[in-house]
């Protein structure tokens, strides 16, 4: 009789494709399904070709081809998509069987979906995977999350398939419950976002700030990747800025129109951000970044209307690459900062309790946020798990001050050229921010209450004690409840 296979993989696009290669590279029988069922069979018939894979041409068959306890993965797009999966495969399922979903579903339906299929006694992981196609074929960051009972089975392959760090631990670990895992996931996506812009905001300063040439800008971005700022994006941007247009000769990121893509990630981080009251203003920033980049034409038409400075910069530009090489990396931190304080209030809220170390850990190797200073932020929750800001670490302190007069050199002289930096300003603001001891909010409180009567507390009265002022003599003395939305 024919050994049945290890997993099932349902979706055939080319992250299921790769990460099935890798499953049958590291030794398991991969069950091998798609629902248009072509695609099995030219799978098998090129890349799956003499591989240790098992084609299905219908669920029931997929099913039938499983050890039991039965684990089924499955790489299909997020939302509807999802359901209409789980609600065919469920029925031909027995208790103890295992579905994990790969992709980028929101934690929230994936909280809902582990609960619904807990009841019909089915284990269900949400299992956030980055690294695009390559970390998919050669070891991706794993982050899965979900009903805990599942992950003894999920353990061996799993963390056989994720990327290896350099002490040689798998860059996946059991997240946590419920939504955890695709929760996790989001907020990688989130830093991702942050990230990539302020790479773009530090390539035109010294395009059109310093009037660099692309070719001019790699060795830069090459050269810092050699320190502090050594990362994944960091050297495929070194590698993109040198990269030719076979058909031209021109630098190809020339030629690329300045309009950019989202798929929902960094939204959902923001938008989860304001849900918990967590200030994350470098991810926000980000995607209203490429927002304004997707009004193309409204750009170039108010380009003639809307003035700003036309300064040439007149400094020591390899001074200033220095400097920007700070500025970059005080604002990286700053960036990690905000997405480790979002975990840290989700899992409060959830009850995740959520390993930051841990999380540190699994993405020093095969995702896209993989950095070298990954390994510094995991000593720093391993210090301190109950570290209240990574900022507030004395690794991360004692950079922030050294990077101080550089950073707000930077700053100045985008503002001085009029060269936008959204996400570059807004970490500066937020360290800033997050240093005062006193802020605004006092007026902002005073404003509340005189036109709303929503009361304040005071400095000179204990914390949770509400009052109103009659502002004007002609109101009354009834107050609005209080409450923070």
């Amino acid at each position: 009789m024919e050994k049945l296979a290890d997993i099932g993989v349902v979706g055939l696009a080319v992250m299921g494709e790769n990460l099935i290669l890798n499953m049958e590279s590291k030794g398991f029988r991969v069950a091998c399904y798609n629902r248009t069922v072509d695609k099995v069979d030219a799978f098998l018939s090129s890349r799956g070709q003499g591989k240790n894979l098992v084609g299905c041409r219908s669920l029931e068959e997929l099913v039938a081809s499983l050890e039991r306890p039965r684990r089924i993965m499955f790489m299909v797009r997020a939302g509807a998509a999802v359901d209409q999966l789980i609600d065919a495969l469920a029925p031909l399922l027995e208790p103890g069987d295992i579905l994990v979903d790969g992709g980028n579903s929101s934690y929230h339906d994936t909280t809902h979906r582990c609960a619904d299929l807990e009841k019909q006694g089915l284990l269900y992981v949400g299992a956030g995977v980055s690294g695009g196609e390559e970390g998919a074929l050669h070891g991706p960051s794993i982050m899965p999350g979900g009903n805990a009972a599942a992950w003894p089975a999920l353990q061996p392959i799993l963390q056989a398939i994720a990327a290896k760090a350099v002490d040689g631990a798998p860059c996946c670990e059991w997240i946590g419950a419920d939504g955890s895992g695709h929760f996790v996931k989001m907020v990688h996506n989130g830093i991702e976002y942050g990230d990539m812009q302020l790479i773009c905001e530090a390539y035109q300063l010294l395009s059109q700030g310093l009037g660099m040439a692309a070719e001019d800008i790699q060795p830069i971005f090459a050269d810092w990747n050699t320190r502090e700022l050594d990362s994944y994006l960091i050297q495929i941007t070194a590698d993109i800025l040198g990269h030719m247009d076979a058909e031209t000769g021109k630098p190809t990121v020339d030629l690329i129109l300045d309009t950019a893509g989202q798929k929902g990630t960094g939204k959902w981080t923001s938008q989860v951000g304001l849900e918990l009251g967590v200030a994350i203003p470098q991810i926000a920033e980000a995607v209203f970044a490429r927002c304004l980049s997707a009004v193309k034409e409204e750009r170039v038409a108010a380009k003639p209307y809307l003035s700003g400075p036309e300064v040439t910069f007149a400094g020591d530009a390899p001074v200033f690459v220095n400097q920007l090489e700070k500025a970059v990396y005080a604002a990286k931190i700053c960036s990690y900062a905000q997405g480790f304080q979002l975990l840290r209030t989700a899992s409060m809220e959830h009850g995740w309790n959520l390993n930051y170390g841990d999380i540190a850990k699994i993405w020093r190797e095969g995702c896209i946020i993989r950095a070298r200073f990954l390994g510094t932020i995991t000593e720093a929750y391993e210090t301190d798990p109950k570290l209240a800001n990574l900022m507030l670490a004395p690794y991360f302190r004692e950079v922030l001050a050294g990077a101080q007069a550089a950073w707000r050199t930077v700053m100045t002289t985008a503002v001085g050229q009029g060269v936008p930096v959204p996400v570059l300003a807004a970490s500066l603001s937020y360290y800033d921010g997050y240093r005062c001891e006193r802020l605004p909010a006092n007026l902002l409180q005073a404003q509340r209450d005189y036109f709303g009567a929503h009361t304040y507390e005071r400095i000179d009265r204990p914390r949770g004690e509400f009052f109103h002022t009659n502002w004007t003599g002609k109101g009354g003395k009834t107050a609005s409840s209080t409450y923070s939305v």
